[in-house]
C-alpha cells in the first residue's frame, strides 16, 4: 500500500523557539506552514519535567531579552502573563554576581509555557522523528521514521546542525565544500542534567539559582523556590561541561552519586528520587556569524536555530524570524 503524502507549502522541522516564531510568522502571512517535532512536546531546550514529586525546568533556565525586537516580545510575553521576572542576576559559590545586571525571564509555570502558547493555532505534530529529506517535483519530500510522507515547496530546518546535516545526507542533498566546513564546524557542548526530589527545602540563596564553580557542577536551581514546583522540593543540576564529556557513558546512579556529593553544601536534605538527562546538543561552542543559513538547493531550503543566531534562547528566536522574513521573500520571488 502506497503511502500517504500530505502537502504544505512551508514544512519546519523543530518546534523550538526558532521553529515555532518562524511558523507563526509565516501563517500569519498567510502561507500553509506545518510543524515537525520529534519529542512529545514543544520547546526544545525550553522545556519541563513533572513528575508526582515535583516539576523541573531540565534545559534552559531563563532568558534576557537584549535586542529591541525580542525586548518586545517579551513585554507581550510579560502582560500576557506567560512570563515572569525571575531576579537580575545571579551569584556563584563564593557569594559574588556572575555577569551583567539584566532581567531574567521566565516561564510563569515553566520555561515551556511560551511554547505552549506560541503552538496554539499552528498545526503541529510531535512524535514525529523525520528519517530524511530530498528534492521532489521543485519541492522537497519529508519522511519520518514510520514512512509517513510529506511533500513541502519550502524547508525550515531548526535542529541541531549534526543533526541537519544527517538529513540534507540521508535524502542525498549536496552540501560540499566551503558549506560543508562552514556547517561542521558548528560545534556543540554536551551537558548531563540531575533533576531531585528532596524531602524538604534545599539550601540554594535567593531568588533560587546559583552558578557553581564550573566542573563538576555550572548550575543549581530549586524550582520551588523559583516558583514552578509547589508540589515539591525539585532542584535541577547541570554539570560542567568536562564532568559531562567524561562521564557522558557512565551508568545514571554514578553521575548521581558524584554530582550530588559536589551539590551537598547547597542541598542540605535527603534525596527521595532522581532522574538523569543527557543534553547531547546543549549549547553551540562556534556560533555562524549570519542569523540563518542557506542551503543550495532548487527550492528554498534554511537552517536555522541558536547556532546561527547565537548560543541563548534570544538568539535562536531572532534567527527563527530572520529565517521567516527570508522564506518569505524567497517564495514571493517564486510567484
Amino acid at each position: 500500500m502506497k503511502n500517504r503524502v500530505d502537502k504544505t507549502e512551508v514544512m519546519v522541522i523543530g518546534a523550538g523557539m526558532a521553529g515555532l516564531l518562524a511558523a507563526r510568522r509565516l501563517q500569519d502571512a498567510g502561507l500553509d506552514v506545518k510543524v515537525l517535532e520529534k519529542a512529545r512536546g514543544v520547546g526544545g531546550r525550553m522545556t519541563v519535567r513533572r513528575s508526582a514529586a515535583g516539576t523541573w525546568d531540565h534545559g534552559a533556565q531563563y532568558f534576557t531579552a537584549r535586542e529591541t525586537v525580542f525586548r518586545e516580545l517579551a513585554g507581550q510575553w510579560l502582560r500576557q502573563g506567560l512570563l515572569r521576572e525571575w531576579g537580575d542576576g545571579f551569584s556563584d559559590a563564593a557569594g559574588q554576581p556572575v555577569g551583567a545586571v539584566e532581567r531574567r525571564y521566565c516561564g510563569r509555570h515553566g520555561m515551556n509555557e511560551v511554547a505552549k502558547h506560541l503552538a496554539q493555532g499552528l498545526t503541529v505534530t510531535t512524535s514525529w522523528p523525520v528519517w530524511a529529506i530530498g528534492p521532489a517535483d521543485g519541492g522537497w519530500r519529508v519522511v519520518s521514521d514510520v514512512g509517513r510522507e510529506w511533500f513541502a515547496g519550502a524547508l525550515l530546518v531548526t535542529a541541531p546542525v549534526p543533526q541537519a546535516l544527517a538529513l540534507l545526507d540521508q535524502g542525498e542533498i549536496p552540501v560540499t565544500g566551503v558549506q560543508r566546513e562552514q556547517l561542521a564546524s558548528l560545534t556543540y557542548r554536551k551537558c548531563l542534567t540531575l533533576l531531585l526530589a528532596l524531602d524538604s527545602p534545599g539550601r540554594l540563596p535567593h531568588p533560587g539559582g546559583l552558578f557553581g564553580p564550573g566542573e563538576p557542577i555550572e548550575w543549581l536551581a530549586d524550582n520551588r523556590r523559583k516558583g514552578i514546583s509547589d508540589d515539591g522540593h525539585a532542584v535541577t543540576i547541570h554539570a560542567g561541561p568536562g564532568f559531562s564529556v567524561r562521564h557522558w557513558d557512565d551508568p545514571p546512579e554514578e553521575i548521581c552519586r558524584l554530582l550530588t556529593a559536589a551539590a551537598s553544601p547547597w542541598l542540605g536534605a535527603d534525596i527521595q528520587s532522581f532522574q538523569l538527562h543527557r543534553w547531547r546538543y546543549s549549547q553551540p561552542l562556534v556560533v555562524y556569524p549570519e542569523r540563518f543559513f542557506r542551503v543550495d538547493a532548487p527550492a528554498p531550503l534554511l537552517l536555522a536555530g541558536d547556532a546561527f543566531g547565537g548560543p541563548r534562547v534570544e538568539g535562536a528566536a531572532l534567527s527563527g524570524l530572520a529565517a521567516a522574513d527570508e522564506l518569505l521573500n524567497q517564495w514571493n520571488d517564486r510567484r
